[in-house]
Order: structure tokens, then C-alpha cells, then sequence
């Protein structure tokens, strides 16, 4: 069966500490909890910490296998956009700030103009874009 517009999106990342990643995209960026599985120390068993809204067609997957880590590898063109449509807050810059995230220029200098880029404590990047984005 063929993906279509109903299909959920699980964007799937390995992280380094689960609690830091937490306090930023819930703390911070204000996701939820969507689910959270803890690893017992037994090979292939991963750690699982899903972020999102809870109506929305897509989560982000945070995983970690003690047994076995996997260092997180991201590149500067490795971004989350976020469309806010609307200027960024300033309050919630600060907040992402307070709760684990780096502000740091971005790679491509268009995410500069159209918002603000933070890395995450895994190294990741994510936007919060100022514009606005539709598929159709």
C-alpha cells in the first residue's frame, strides 16, 4: 500500500542522553511525551523516547542502546524546520537556550534570514522558521 497524505511520519534519531534531549524538545521546544520504553541493558534493547504533538501525522524518535551506542553524526544540511509563520518569540528562544539548546548560525544563510537555528544536545539542527509552508 502506497504512503499517502494519512501516513504517519516517524523521523528516527540516535541520541547520546535521552533526559538531555528531553528537557530540550519538551522543556523547551514544548512537544510531549508521546511515549517512552526504558532500555533493561540486554544487547538490541534500545532506550525510546517519541516526542510530538498528540494530533499530529508525525513524532520524533530518540533512541539509545546502552549495549551498543550510536553516535549521533549530523552535518550542517541535517535540519527539523519548524514553520511558525509568525516571528520567533523571543521567550522561546530563551527557553531552548535554558533548556540545553545551542543558537548557532546556519549553514545555508537563508535559514538566517527566515528564523533561528538551534543545535539540540545531540548536535542536531533544528529551524523555527518564520514562514509559513503548505504542499499544495
Amino acid at each position: 500500500m502506497p504512503a499517502d497524505a494519512t501516513a504517519h511520519l516517524r523521523i528516527a534519531r540516535p541520541s547520546r542522553d535521552l533526559e538531555a534531549a528531553e528537557v530540550f524538545w519538551v522543556a523547551g521546544l514544548g512537544l510531549e511525551v508521546l511515549y517512552r520504553h526504558e532500555a533493561d541493558g540486554a544487547s538490541g534493547k534500545h532506550a525510546l523516547l517519541m516526542v510530538g504533538r498528540p494530533d499530529a501525522s508525525w513524532h520524533l524518535e530518540l533512541v539509545r542502546d546502552p549495549a551498543a551506542p550510536v553516535d549521533p553524526r549530523p552535518t550542517p544540511e541535517d535540519l527539523l524546520v519548524v514553520y511558525l509563520g509568525e516571528p520567533v518569540p523571543d521567550s522561546l528562544i530563551e527557553r531552548l537556550g535554558r533548556h540545553g539548546g545551542k543558537r548557532v548560525p546556519a549553514h545555508n544563510p537563508y535559514w538566517d534570514t527566515w528564523g533561528v537555528t538551534f543545535q539540540d544536545p545531540d548536535g542536531y539542527l533544528l529551524v523555527l522558521s518564520t514562514r509559513t509552508w503548505s504542499n499544495s
